[in-house]
């Protein structure tokens, strides 16, 4: 256990700023797999930058989306990028903005901050809601997992459920972060309706054991716990594939080494959260490196830096963030993290 644990809301708010933070801070180098191209085209990127045309390893290009019914069309007026090399996923964000998952965070935010009850259903109307109508977000990539819900949405019968293909994309962690903060408290009614946050767009035996072990290991820094205590937990052997690497041995390396030949930086669960948890642990007293390293390694640094962030703000506090990083956020989750400050519980 940490000798001197912070207030468990410092740590709260820690978490949540941490997850925005470090999307809002890897969003102009999101999804550059030639770090070359990365530092020409930014430079070792520590603070918020607006992302430039063109992105060299964009694949808009080749990715495709016919609503299957006018009440699917989630693209709007970004369409006329879809198929165009060099287009940038986030190209109209600006410095400090989140991406999509994030920004579908907020409402998941907004749903709890006014009443428990029926999470589900009333986040579900909004989701649907905020994705079909013109003007709700200034992002270009609209990821898979959105997609191949609404093709199902646009299939369903009164009656039936949404049921989206299995899912093994990192984003899918990043949806249920206020949940697991927000009932932080009660571990097992976090993780039941995290779960079910998550598989709304994320479902699949791969992400419910990838969810399992990220709230676990949340849930272990939040009771006390440093994050490489955590991590070395026993851990049953379907989920040893994101923790049960020898991560103090892999510190050793260089990070480059480790992210491409030994994990990978591209946005599959089974490689991108043993990498994110190796961050972790070997940054786990510097977490404005950790970010700052994750941000460089490209690839899908964005959903890994949400995991990232959340992990070393619930062991360090809000103290863990920069001033300019803190108040340099487009759209802070001031209010939420106001309500998670009112905590005044410590874990013994």
């Amino acid at each position: 256990m940490l000798k001197h644990v912070p207030e468990i809301n410092s740590r709260l708010a820690g978490a949540i700023y941490g997850a925005h933070i470090a999307d809002a801070l890897a969003m102009p180098v999101h999804w550059y797999y030639d770090t070359f191209a990365l530092t020409k085209d930014y430079g070792l990127v520590q603070g918020y930058q607006q992302p430039r045309n063109p992105h060299p390893d964009s694949l808009l290009w080749r990715s495709r989306y016919r609503p299957p019914s006018p009440d699917t069309d989630i693209l709007h007026n970004q369409a006329m990028f879809w198929g165009e090399r060099g287009v940038h996923y986030h190209q109209f964000l600006q410095a400090g903005e989140n991406t999509l998952n994030m920004k579908l965070g907020r409402i998941l935010m907004d749903c709890l901050l006014e009443d428990e009850d029926d999470l589900r259903a009333r986040y579900l109307a909004r989701y649907v809601s905020f994705m079909t109508k013109p003007g709700n977000h200034r992002d270009t990539y609209v990821e898979e997992c959105h997609r191949e819900f609404f093709k199902a949405w646009a299939t369903r019968n009164k009656e039936d459920k949404v049921i989206a293909p299995d899912e093994k994309h990192m984003g899918g962690l990043c949806m249920p972060i206020p949940i697991l903060l927000y009932f932080h408290d009660q571990p097992q009614k976090a993780f039941t309706l995290g779960l079910q946050h998550m598989e709304l767009t994320h479902p699949g035996q791969l992400m419910k054991d990838a969810f399992t072990s990220f709230s676990q290991v949340l849930q272990s820094i939040l009771q006390g716990m440093d994050i490489r205590q955590a991590l070395e937990q026993e851990w049953p052997e379907n989920l040893m594939q994101f923790a049960g690497h020898p991560f103090e041995e892999l510190a050793q390396q260089p990070d480059a080494e480790v992210a491409l030949n030994v994990f990978n930086t591209a946005c599959y669960v089974q490689q991108a959260l043993p990498l994110t948890y190796y961050l972790a642990w070997k940054y786990q007293d510097d977490p404005e490196m950790a970010l700052i390293v994750n941000t460089n390694l490209g690839g899908d640094n964005c959903h890994r830096g949400a995991v990232l962030g959340t992990l070393m703000g619930a062991m360090h506090g809000d103290r863990a963030w920069p001033e300019k990083w803190l108040s340099g956020l487009y759209e802070p989750p001031s209010e939420f993290a106001r309500h998670l400050a009112a905590f005044d519980v410590v874990y013994a």
